[in-house]
């Protein structure tokens, strides 16, 4: 069998595992590690405070620093109300295309990686090198941080990491940062006859909305002159606005979920305390007119910082050299990188998989770009031979 058929089998594999975010990876995380158990790798399993998802971390090589890092994400989006065409948790073949759910985000380079690993095996010599998957990509990138902390305490200090998120094989050097928050509204429900004996909470999770549209426009203003991300400028996403039981309830409970993606920390903190002195100086006095327990609380989700383009990156050079490209773009969607960055690591993000692809119903990865990570890391493994 050939290593492309090979990765196909643990593709279809890893594709049965239902592993969207809120739902445990153990059973994921287990069989990965047997794979790579069963190469010679030295395989750490760090499990979450609730038991029920997990890291895993590999090695394969010498105990040193220096160590190249091939990262994923084991988690996936959630395929509830998607229209698909066949089961997404199992793996359909048609016109050279694979589908199904993480075929492309980001279980195809998951399995490319792993696949390889007895080609590492024989070939690592003077350079370790690690694999890490990871839980809760797709929320917050709550298992890389969870990760970065483990090794910090362990002192282990990979220098480059190459993560596998869908770039059609590209090489990103930058991407924005992703800021996740659920604002929460607690009013004084009544009935609709008499408005103004209650707190209508969705009316002013309304208000909040208005002000995030208005810091959305605001933003674009301040776009870096010479940015490189496409659009330029910090965005700010209204998700979800929840709240209120019937027509002629006052809704007592209201969220909304909203996300931001600066491109520069400043915007971030613009952001943030304006939205603070709106709900202290605007919004919160008149509710608390009302009834003094009124409240508005925002939730941070999670905070993951961009990755900054660098002018000495170890790792684009090194991918430079295994895919032949010549370039380096930016880009708008998150990732762990900016975690591994921020950790002393050189970072690029380079992928089998088109970005749009991801999250959509019948999400399929091209057989033909799961060959060429293939050929990559390949390369790699004759690269560390020498």
């Amino acid at each position: 069998m050939t290593t492309l058929a090979e990765t196909k089998v643990l593709l279809e594999e890893l594709v049965a595992f239902p592993t969207v975010s809120s739902d445990s990876n153990m059973a994921m995380i287990a069989h990965l590690a047997s794979r790579l158990d069963g190469c010679g790798a030295r395989v750490e399993i760090y499990l979450d405070p609730s038991g029920q998802k997990a890291n895993l971390f590999a090695t394969i090589g010498p105990e040193t620093d220096g160590g190249i890092v091939l990262s994923g994400h084991t988690d996936v989006v959630p395929v509830a109300d998607q229209d698909w065409a066949t089961d997404p948790f199992l793996i359909s073949e048609a016109d050279g295309n694979l589908y199904g759910r993480g075929t492309c985000d980001m279980k195809g380079f998951i399995a490319a990686a792993v696949a390889m690993a007895p080609r590492f095996a024989e070939t690592v010599r003077d350079r370790p090198i690690h694999f890490a998957f990871t839980h809760d990509e797709e929320i917050g990138c709550i298992g890389a941080r969870a990760l970065a902390q483990t090794l910090g305490e362990k002192g282990l200090r990979p220098s480059v990491a190459i993560i596998g998120e869908p770039t059609s094989m590209r090489i990103v050097e930058g991407h924005k940062g992703c800021y996740e928050y659920s604002t929460h509204f607690t009013g004084l429900e009544g009935h609709g006859s008499a408005p103004d004996r209650g707190i209508n909470a969705v009316e002013y999770a309304a208000r909040y909305v208005a002000r995030l549209l208005d810091l959305k426009e605001a933003l674009k203003a301040r776009a870096p002159s010479r940015s490189r991300f496409d659009p330029p400028w910090t965005t700010i996403n209204t998700g979800a606005v929840i709240g209120g039981h019937a027509h002629n309830v006052i809704p007592g409970l209201a969220r909304v979920d909203w996300e931001m993606r600066p491109v520069q920390a400043g915007d971030a903190e613009l952001v943030k305390s304006d939205l603070a002195r709106f709900c202290a100086e605007t919004l919160i006095p008149a509710m608390r007119a009302v009834s003094p327990d009124a409240d508005i609380v925002t939730e941070t989700i999670g905070e993951v910082d961009g990755l900054v383009p660098a002018d000495e990156n170890e790792a684009k050079e090194i991918v430079m050299e295994l895919t032949g490209e010549t370039e380096a773009d930016c880009v708008a969607f998150g990732t762990e990188g900016g975690i591994f960055q921020a950790m002393g690591m050189s970072v690029v993000i380079c992928g089998p998989g088109s970005i749009a692809q991801a999250h959509k119903p019948d999400e399929f990865l091209a057989e033909a770009q799961l060959s060429d990570c293939l050929q990559m890391l390949d390369r790699l493994g004759g690269r560390l031979s020498q």
